[in-house]
């Protein structure tokens, strides 16, 4: 874990330092909690000394003093920094492998007669999938009284993990392959550690004339596998772990698509489109569950 701790660390510092040389000048604001659409009275006292400029905003919409020009006031930011987006969900196999294949036949070294897909059947409760989102970047495409539209993209980390309920075991000494191990594991996990891209479209709708925005997306998030390893405790062998890259792929393609009320709950779903191995068997991973402090 000390790897994906690095990686963690890095993302957010490089996202910190960029903010920090681009830091906008600084504005005191003060509102009201709904601010109306009305006008407002801007005074102006120009310092010949240093030729700065300060406004002072008068109206409905509250009070601010700034060293920007009213112009610059009223525009919107059009890209946001966002902090830390956090996902916590199940991982699932949808396996497309056929099982008759000589290239499948040869990489399971099982008993034939389970050569199917019962052999990968996961402790489906127990497999779980955790999106880390440092630091992301939200560029406003559309911003209404009823709608918005958002596109975003940082980087993070992706982490799946997969337990098994047959004692299988992926080896990688002459070439790699699935075997049925003869000792008996209370835990047997395959997982994976991918640094990775998001590019999602982001909508917001406002539900009828209430402050409750339906929160909805899709989109793409390509993936670099940077670690891949096993985990499995027996009373035999006790603890062991094994970081290999087996017969896995390095890259991968996700579809992503995220539903929920902003502010309250949203839930998120990927699919794998890319296959989990390089070859003999054809497997793709999905997840669905909770997402934290979404945009």
């Amino acid at each position: 874990m000390s790897r994906i701790s690095i990686i963690i660390t890095a993302l957010t510092l490089m996202a910190t330092t960029a903010v920090a040389q681009n830091k906008p000048a600084e504005t005191v604001t003060l509102t009201e909690d709904q601010p109306d659409k009305s006008g407002m009275l801007v005074l102006g006292k120009k310092d010949s000394a240093s030729k700065n400029t300060t406004y002072l905003s008068l109206g409905t919409g509250g009070v601010r003093v700034t060293s920007k020009r009213q112009d610059s006031i009223n525009k919107r930011k059009t890209v946001e920094m966002h902090w830390l987006m956090f996902d916590l969900g199940i991982n699932a196999l949808n396996d497309r492998t056929n099982y008759n294949d000589a290239a499948a036949q040869q990489y399971l070294q099982v008993p034939d007669d389970k050569k199917n897909g019962n052999l990968f059947s996961l402790r489906q409760g127990k497999s779980i999938n955790v999106n880390i989102w440092p630091v992301l970047m939200n560029i406003k495409l559309l911003q209404s009284r009823a709608q918005k539209i958002s596109l975003y993209t940082g980087a993070g980390l992706q982490l799946y993990n997969f337990k098994f309920n047959r004692d299988i075991s992926y080896v990688n000494e002459t070439r790699p392959m699935v075997i049925e191990d003869n000792v008996r594991f209370s835990k047997n996990k395959l997982a994976f550690a991918y640094v990775s891209i998001p590019m999602m479209f982001n909508f917001k709708t406002r539900m009828g004339g209430s402050n409750l925005w339906l929160v909805y997306g899709f989109g793409a998030i390509g993936g670099y596998c940077f670690d891949s390893w096993t985990k499995q405790i027996s009373d035999e062998r006790g603890k062991q772990k094994n970081h290999d890259e087996f017969n896995f792929q390095k890259f991968n393609l996700n579809l992503s698509g995220e539903i929920g009320i902003d502010n309250y709950i949203r839930f998120y779903a990927t699919y794998q489109v890319t296959n989990l191995y390089k070859d003999a068997l054809v497997q793709n991973p999905y997840c669905i569950g909770i997402r934290f402090f979404g945009i």
